[in-house]
């Protein structure tokens, strides 16, 4: 992280903790931020992407432990020792190392702002998991630094007057008295100092605490005390980050991935790529190790029930449509089907209700290009549990999220066929009614192996490589690795990099809310070639990034 510390940052650190010291009586800065802005700093190629991996674990580590249906109170835990590994901050900036892991966070902020602003099912998951990891940094923060947030923000939020609280006190009381016992509702402390605890706030944006009683309502507004702060100002962060998300994906597919499509493209989209579980499953694994024999009884054993539904339905119409046909055929090519026996098996199956030639001419084309045979040559990704969950399909569709799309009704019969107890199917059954759809996924995998899922479910061929661990005795399954460095293939060499340019932070596209397609780079666009402690560092023009501005 020491690259990251530049002169250029230290000078601004300084003017602005000068600035801060006259206007705020000197007291400290606050290193938890909205993110109005990109810092303006040189960032090497390697930190760059370094310092986006390291938030990338923290994010992916929040997903693993809410997919587990960890505890609230367990979660400001798994929070916590997540930022004492990758993202270390202290409360307020007081000193050097707490710039230099200010910086840190705010450069990797907006490197995976880039990253995830590409397709709403990213933008998505990107924007759950932040706002998460917000959420308990507020909450960790001491009264008197909530307080200040609210006022380093410009918040429209200010507590109660004494007047206020006395015409509402007695309500206020009974609320504390059934969240905190008996004890809590009454207090002897003078009505200014409670008064400071609550504030007035429209409902609609604290609709969680309306939803569970946690607050009283009256004439349209709610009273909030301080200890649910976090909903409030959470709800604004997350809709400041959606909407800088929809601008800067307008930007970046407009702008800025042509102009960066031989540097910085790549690492980008990379860091994305392993967003909902850090296996790449876009090549076959180990092709030919499950062979046609193999997927009877694999079907049974070990796919997820949204594969072995479409695989029994295969069976029994000897036909899928078309998004059925690609949810399971990539998850077929995911475990290790080879391109062969995809044919077959697709062949085998249509064959029995239409003649080999029009198999031949509208189905084989598709069964190869899912395989990179055809067409632009990609090899396609299997669909991720979330790509599944938000799919919607219709009559006679057999593809999508059985916990989601199905019925009650369906669901039990189908979960009794599996032989899971009634405790199991219960328990299932609650996690679906709750829309918690992939934690339900993962009470089946525990009733129908008798063990825990320790590790969550993220995508189906997760869970099948997950059953195979359990079910052939093997070795038990490895952490999937974290996210690394992209392939050779696709991350500039160190000469490329001396060559093209090192991304400065700074020089990202400004965008105001008068008009979103503004298009102005707010760094000096001059640039020139150094090195640094090894690090190659380049100043000559070239195209700047995006930011969407959070204002």
């Amino acid at each position: 992280m020491n690259a990251l510390k530049t002169p250029a940052y230290r000078e601004r650190t300084e003017r602005a903790t000068t600035s801060s010291a006259a206007k705020d009586d000197g007291r400290r800065r606050l290193r938890l931020t909205m993110y109005p802005a990109p810092p303006q700093e040189e960032v090497a190629l390697e930190d760059f992407e370094r310092t986006a991996i390291d938030r990338l674990r923290v994010l992916k580590g929040i997903e693993d432990a809410m997919t587990r249906g960890t505890k609230p109170t367990d979660m400001e835990v798994v929070v916590q020792k997540l930022q004492q590994q990758h993202l270390p901050l202290m409360d307020v900036v007081t000193r050097e190392g707490d710039e230099e892991r200010e910086l840190k966070d705010a450069v990797s902020h907006f490197v995976l702002r880039l990253a995830y602003c590409r397709t709403e099912e990213l933008r998505r998951w990107f924007l759950a998991q932040e706002s998460t990891l917000f959420k308990y940094r507020f909450k960790a923060l001491p009264a008197s630094s909530q307080v200040r947030f609210l006022e380093d923000n410009a918040l429209p939020y200010t507590a109660l007057t004494p007047s206020e609280y006395d015409a509402v006190k007695d309500a206020l009381d009974k609320i504390r008295q059934a969240q905190f016992g008996a004890a809590a509702g009454s207090t002897e402390q003078p009505a200014g100092a409670m008064a400071a605890h609550y504030y007035k706030v429209p409902f609609e944006e604290v609709a969680e605490l309306v939803r569970n009683r946690k607050v009283h309502l009256m004439q349209g507004q709610a009273y909030v005390p301080r200890e649910h702060l976090a909903s409030l100002v959470v709800g604004i962060f997350r809709s400041r980050l959606s909407k800088a998300l929809a601008v800067t994906a307008r930007q970046w597919a407009a702008k800025i991935a042509p102009m960066e499509a031989d540097r910085l493209t790549p690492v980008v989209e990379a860091l994305s790529s392993r967003h909902l579980g850090t296996t790449d499953y876009s090549q076959e694994r180990g092709v030919g190790a499950v062979g046609l024999a193999d997927l009877e009884g694999l079907s049974a054993k070990s796919m997820p029930l949204c594969m072995r539904n479409l695989y029994l339905k295969v069976k029994e119409d000897h036909h899928l449509r078309h998004f059925g046909r690609m949810q399971f055929g990539l998850f077929l090519k995911g475990i290790g089907l080879s391109l062969d026996d995809a044919l077959t098996f697709w062949k085998t199956e249509f064959t029995k209700k239409m003649p080999a030639e029009r198999f031949e001419k509208q189905y084989a084309y598709s069964v190869r290009h899912n395989y990179g045979k055809e067409g632009k040559r990609q090899d396609y990704t299997p669909y991720s549990c979330m790509k599944i969950i938000l799919s919607t399909p219709g009559a006679g569709d057999h593809h999508g999220c059985p916990y989601r799309h199905w019925t009650d009704d369906n669901l039990r019969a189908t979960l009794r066929s599996l032989r899971l107890t009634p405790r199991a199917i219960d328990t299932v059954m609650e996690k679906k009614q709750a829309h918690h759809y992939q934690l339900a996924c993962a009470s089946t995998f525990e009733g129908s192996h008798g063990c825990a899922c320790e590790i969550g479910i993220n995508h189906p061929n997760q869970y099948f490589e997950a059953s195979r661990e359990v079910l052939t005795g093997g070795q038990p399954a490895q952490p999937a690795p974290s996210p690394h460095t992209p392939a050779t293939a696709s991350k500039p060499s160190r000469t490329e990099a001396a060559a093209s340019g090192v991304p400065q932070m700074g020089s990202l596209v400004s965008v105001n809310d008068d008009d979103d397609d503004e298009y102005k780079p707010v760094w000096p666009s001059g640039l020139w070639a150094t090195s640094q402690g090894g690090r190659m560092y380049s100043h000559q023009p070239h195209a700047p990034f995006v930011e969407a501005s959070l204002q």
